[in-house]
């Protein structure tokens, strides 16, 4: 059964009316513009304007006439993100138009909380979207909301598709559809030619699987700052010969988040035309057990040269990226970005919802934070933490996949990342969850996006972009 890469999906574009219903963002007081009639029902009801309350305003012949939402207070909004999305899927069926007191970031939060409210992952079974349609508030540039919430609802697919229907070919297939959908170059390694081209990390932890290992590499865009996107394509992780148990095996179709992050965030810099050069390169790999599986304390010689003894098959997510870095590094571009869901260490400091990035360069931090921050996509820096180098350092080789003690396991994770990337001076990790393990406003349980939108609001001042 295939899909479309990105299939038709109305609740997440604006809708267009010539006579929108009134949807009013109050604190608590209710609005000049009701009659005493609409005040006296609000009053019945019990509305307060507290968070996510919400009252639907009959007019004379019982229809709908208006709704309010209730705001609250800003240290009640403070304890989450996107809270008008609660109203995208309580409100009866119509069109709404924001009546109230947001603006700017406050506005286009609301506004991309209600587009992403109507995502449903509909492959095996079909779910029902918000039937309620939001007007694009005045100011807000609905097409960059719509190309950001559709690249969402990519990675969203992605992520939430198991393995059996998402494996490194089919995975493959959804970046050339994504590819033939933009005008994009598309060229993959697979199986053996990883060998041959030099690529022996991403072939070696591939090789168990009879699903052959691959490189995907794509390429759009032919003028401005080279930015090179790599995401790890870890199609499933069953830990390999140090096998996951069965508690921790059961998410672990979702550790090709990082691939499935920078395809949304790719699809959202090509569907906007950013005047940049883009560079994509996922290893798409399933580590899985068989006779010819790698095992602990192997010894393995990566595309940078660096020896790497394997002590635990489990880490295997950064020796894929290892070849990929080394690639991505050979080109010199202005940036590389690289995604993963890589360590039980980073949900452990930092818990699901906010990742770690981890960078040496003050700019490229301080625009990541401010982005972060200004689209409510969390972020939190991390060091490389240069005293911890000895721990990936076994002596038997290079560098070490896996140091034992579990201690500080992202940021040694991240200062083997590192070692592969020398002749590029901008360089940023992220160790993302990719998961929602509860539903909340706008993000029902299971893959999410994270990071992607602070990247793109970080864009123009990493790279120089117009604004």
């Amino acid at each position: 059964m295939s899909l479309p890469v990105l299939p038709d999906r109305p609740a997440m574009r604006f809708a267009q009316s010539d006579a929108p219903l009134p949807l009013y963002i109050t604190e608590g007081g209710l609005p000049a513009a009701l009659t005493e009639a609409q005040v006296a029902w609000a009053k019945a009801q019990g509305f307060t304007g507290a968070l996510g309350q919400i009252c639907v305003l009959p007019d004379a012949e019982g229809g709908l006439s208006a709704a309010l939402f209730g705001w609250g207070s800003a240290a009640s909004r403070a304890r989450g993100r996107f809270h008008l999305a609660r109203a995208a899927t309580a409100l009866p069926e119509g069109v709404w138009s924001l009546q109230g007191d947001l603006s700017g970031a406050a506005s286009e939060e609301a506004a991309l909380g209600w587009l992403l409210a109507g995502y449903a992952y509909e492959r095996y079974a079909k779910a029902a979207a918000p039937k309620a349609r939001l007007h694009c508030p005045a100011g807000l540039d609905a097409a960059r909301l719509e190309a950001i919430a559709a690249g969402e609802a990519l990675t969203r697919d992605l992520i939430n598709t198991p393995a059996n229907d998402m494996g490194p070919e089919e995975l493959e297939r959804a970046i050339k559809d994504l590819a033939d959908q933009h005008g994009a170059e598309l060229n993959s390694i697979i199986g053996e030619k990883l060998v041959d081209k030099g690529f022996p990390l991403i072939y070696t932890v591939g090789q168990a699987s009879p699903r052959a290992p691959r490189l995907v590499e794509m390429r759009w865009g032919s003028e401005g700052p080279e930015l090179t996107l790599v995401g790890k394509g870890v199609c499933f992780d069953t830990g390999g010969l140090n096998l996951k148990p069965g508690s921790s095996m059961g998410l672990m179709k979702k550790d090709m988040g990082g691939a499935a992050t920078v395809l949304g965030l790719a699809h959202m810099i090509m569907a906007l035309k950013l005047p940049l050069r883009l560079r994509v390169l996922v290893p798409a790999v399933e580590n899985a057990v068989s006779g010819n599986a790698f095992r602990p304390q192997d010894v393995y010689t990566s595309r940078k040269g660096l020896t790497v003894e394997i002590n635990n098959t489990d880490a295997e997510g950064r020796l894929v990226l290892a070849d990929a870095l080394a690639y991505a590094d050979e080109e010199s571009p202005d940036l590389v970005l690289c995604m993963a869901t890589l360590t039980g260490a980073a949900r452990v400091a930092l818990g699901p919802d906010v990742p770690p990035f981890y960078t040496d360069d003050e700019d490229l931090a301080a625009a990541l934070a401010d982005g972060a921050a200004q689209v409510a996509d969390p972020l939190w820096r991390m060091p490389f933490w240069c005293p911890y180098e000895d721990k990936i350092e076994p002596g038997i080789a290079d560098l070490d996949n896996a140091p034992a003690g579990g201690m500080a396991g992202s940021i040694t994770a991240a200062l083997f990342l590192r070692r592969f990337v020398t002749e590029t001076e901008g360089f940023v990790h992220f160790d993302i969850y990719g998961w929602q393990p509860s539903a909340a406003p706008a993000r029902p349980k299971g893959g999410v996006g994270q990071g992607a939108r602070a990247i793109l609001a970080a864009l123009p001042a990493m790279l120089g972009l117009p604004a």
